[in-house]
């Protein structure tokens, strides 16, 4: 089979694509034809050295992907050989990521797709819909599960809106039936953003975001996801409602943050980190079961039509994708490995 791999951190040029031996799964694992390969910042990150990473002779880079059972290890009895399935956490403290053209896992990593979700939308999961989820259930009053009106009468402001993150926060939030805002940084971002699903879009550039929440949330909002908290903590902390969760799952624009005392803790306010790698395996299956659902329901949508423009490259190419993902294309880039 063709595979990418590297076997020391660096520039994307450290991948390369090579012939392997294809892998058996062992007990509790699961083989995947892989359609579709997905492409987070974590990858490249992962790849650059720029995060920890398990130390392997050779690692195939990328968290997500898509397609078809092919083997099933010994004592695996959820799944059967011909499942169209998502996969996620394919590389995490493992070598056997999604950039290649058959990949093993655990079988709790790879979840059968409802009827007519295609591979590019499967692909299009994983770190960012696991993300989003978990930040939208950790509010002190729950809900700890997404289901329709599992958020209704709250109001949640997802920053940073025309991120693959956001994108699915976005998705998942209007599902569960709560008031929807994002900010924005463009036109287009913000039509994304609409075709996403928010019902109040706020270009920060352009904008006074404060007094814009004040206008559509006048008791301030109850959860924020958050993206660059080192740039929007004080304005988290401003217009944050009594008791709000700001949930916060990256770094985007510095590493420290500083949040006035008084506002903060005299609304009872939560600052919760979001990663899904420690999460645990009750969160992930909460996530795997309700993404599933909103699936279901057709409420995760991809393509720019919905808010996430898809930018594709084959598989010989996946340096480029890297590269593409490191310098912010907006969207959600993705690897077509093969044909299924």
């Amino acid at each position: 089979m063709k595979a990418i791999v590297y076997s020391s951190p660096g520039a994307s040029d450290v991948l390369s694509l090579v012939d392997r031996e294809v892998a058996d799964p062992g007990p509790g694992e699961v083989r995947v034809r892989v359609a579709v390969s997905g492409v987070n910042p974590t990858d490249w990150k992962s790849r650059s050295g720029g995060t920890q990473r398990a130390s392997f002779a050779e690692t195939v880079p990328n968290q997500d992907g898509a397609g078809v059972v092919d083997a099933l290890g010994e004592g695996v009895d959820d799944l059967a050989v011909g499942d169209r399935v998502w996969v996620h956490l394919a590389q995490h403290q493992r070598p056997t990521g999604t950039a290649q053209e058959y990949t093993v896992v655990p079988a709790s990593r790879a979840v059968r797709l409802p009827e007519g979700i295609d591979f590019a939308t499967a692909a299009s999961l994983g770190v960012p819909a696991v993300t989003a989820h978990r930040a939208l259930t950790v509010h002190e009053d729950g809900p700890a599960r997404l289901s329709p009106g599992a958020l209704a009468g709250r109001t949640v402001l997802v920053q940073g809106g025309a991120g693959a993150v956001a994108h699915a926060a976005i998705q998942l939030a209007r599902w569960a039936g709560a008031t929807v805002l994002t900010t924005v940084s463009s036109d287009a971002k913000a039509q994304l953003a609409r075709a996403a699903g928010a019902h109040h879009v706020i270009d920060y550039t352009r904008e006074d975001v404060a007094a814009r929440v004040r206008d559509i949330a006048p008791e301030g909002v109850d959860q924020i996801v958050e993206v660059s908290l080192a740039t929007n903590a004080a304005l988290d902390a401003e217009i944050a409602a009594g008791h709000a969760v700001i949930a916060f799952y990256a770094d985007d624009n510095g590493d420290t943050f500083s949040m006035p005392i008084r506002p903060t803790f005299a609304k009872n306010i939560r600052v919760q980190g979001v990663l899904l790698y420690t999460v645990g395996e009750p969160a992930l299956d909460a996530a795997v079961a309700d993404i599933t659902r909103a699936l279901e329901d057709g409420a995760l949508p991809v393509g720019e039509e919905a808010g996430l423009p898809l930018t594709w490259f084959p598989l010989a190419e996946t340096a480029a994708a890297h590269d593409a993902v490191e310098a912010a294309t907006v969207g959600k880039v993705l690897i077509r490995v093969a044909d299924l």
